[in-house]
This record gives structure tokens, C-alpha cells and sequence, in this order.
């Protein structure tokens, strides 16, 4: 850990009451990239089958894969984030890209140029609206059909430093922390991100330094965070990420 990492720590209430250490949530997210689970494999080659070890989580189906476009592109990474879909599913997705495309658009141009964490609170406040970067992200999740987190991820993929990308979970561990005026649980994503912006900003810097093959967002580190966290999944991908980071 670097000098000015050392004893930082992320206060982030929708994760939990206490302060995540800085080492702590780094090896969280490693784990999150790196670990793996045992899998039951059959095959016409090997039919009594076998035990191999494959990615306990999407890092490599979703958070290693190069930027795409278009909504085929899209399809398939939302389903290496959330899995399989069937022919209705895939062209739900399929469609809601297309319809939320629009809304999307209107976001960057909002944006110009600012990430998620740079935008001003009146973005995600009800006060200020229509219009909004709040707004618009609302109206993405209202229109993304029947498999939003699939949706979701496609569009976090294509802007990683402005759609966050928010699950059923997710959200219903953020919609406690709502606060009057709030546009949405976009707004709790923020407050969490500018409070701890320096240590944020480190533990970017720490895991493109320690995975090496990809640099995510605080954004999409908060997601991880979140998810890992309310999920009752912490503790495993704690484990396997600090064995790996000290062998």
C-alpha cells in the first residue's frame, strides 16, 4: 500500500455501518477479478466428467472486455455480467438498447465531458428538473424492459465514467439512504463517491496497478464494492484477493 493509502479508509452507508479499510477493499476487488469456483464439467469426450476452475465472478466476461458498440455488442456483455438469455430475453435487451439509446445520448451531451463524480448535486435533484443527468438516467432504468441490470451493464460499459451500473440489490441497499429532493438512488452514488473522492482516486490507481489488465472507474468500483457487500459475497472475494495479492 502506498504512503498515502496507508490508514485511509471508504465510508460508504449503503455498504455497511463501518468504514471499509483501504486494503481491505482492495483486496475485495481483486478477489472480485481473480477468483475462482469449481465447476462440474460433462462433455461427449470426457462423459463421466471432470472438475475445472472457472471465474467466480464477471471481471472476465465483463470488465476485461474491450469497449464494443452496437446492440449485439451490448446483448452479450450484459449477459457476461448477468447471465445467459433466453430468445425472448435477448431481444428484450436487444430492444430496450435501442430505446434507451436516446436518453443516453442526451446524457453525455449533459455531462460535456464530466464524469459521474464531478457533476454539481443539482444534477440529481428533482428540483432542478426535467433535464437533468439525474432525470435521464431515471428515465434509462424506467425504460430498460424486463432485464434492466443486463441493460444497464451494456450502457455502463460504453460510458464507465457516467451510467453507473445498479442492480435490484443494489438499489434496494442505496434506497434507505435517499434524501428529500433526491432524483433517484443515482444521487446516494455520488454523495458516497464525492465523500470519499481521494480514496477513491487511490484505489483506482492501486487495482489497474495490481490486475494490470484492466483500470476501472470509482464508479464501477463502488458498484463492485456495493454488490459484494450486500450480497453476502465479501467475505470470499476478501479471501481469495488477499491470498493473491500476498503470494
Amino acid at each position: 500500500m502506498d504512503d498515502e493509502s496507508a490508514g485511509a479508509v471508504l465510508v460508504l452507508p449503503s455498504a455497511g455501518p463501518d468504514p471499509i479499510p483501504f486494503d481491505d477493499a482492495l483486496a475485495a476487488v481483486a478477489g472480485y477479478a481473480c477468483a475462482r469456483r469449481p465447476l462440474r464439467f460433462r462433455s461427449p469426450g470426457v462423459p463421466e466428467g471432470r472438475w475445472v476452475r472457472v471465474p467466480a465472478y464477471g471481471w472476465a466476461r465483463f470488465d476485461a472486455v474491450a469497449p464494443s458498440t452496437g446492440p449485439d455488442a451490448g446483448v452479450l456483455l450484459g449477459e457476461g455480467l448477468h447471465g445467459r438469455l433466453d430468445r425472448d430475453g435477448w431481444h428484450d435487451v436487444h430492444d430496450a438498447l435501442a430505446r434507451v439509446a436516446p436518453r443516453v445520448e442526451e446524457a453525455v451531451l449533459r455531462a460535456d465531458g464530466r464524469p459521474f463524480w464531478g457533476l454539481p448535486p443539482e444534477e440529481f435533484s428533482v428540483l432542478d428538473e426535467p433535464g437533468t443527468v439525474g432525470a435521464l438516467l431515471r428515465g434509462i432504468h424506467a425504460t430498460a424492459g424486463a432485464h434492466p441490470g443486463h441493460v444497464l451493464a451494456a450502457v455502463h460499459h460504453r460510458h464507465p465514467t457516467l451510467v453507473p451500473h445498479l442492480t435490484r440489490t443494489t438499489r434496494r441497499a442505496l434506497l434507505p439512504h435517499l434524501e428529500e429532493g433526491d432524483s433517484g438512488v443515482e444521487a446516494v452514488v455520488r454523495r458516497e463517491l464525492v465523500a470519499n473522492a481521494e480514496v477513491f482516486a487511490a484505489l483506482e490507481t492501486a487495482t489497474a496497478r495490481a490486475l494490470g489488465d484492466v483500470s476501472p472507474t470509482r464508479l464501477r468500483l463502488h458498484d463492485v464494492l456495493l454488490w459484494l457487500a450486500t450480497t453476502l459475497r465479501w467475505a470470499h472475494a476478501h479471501r481469495e484477493g488477499a491470498a493473491i495479492r500476498t503470494d
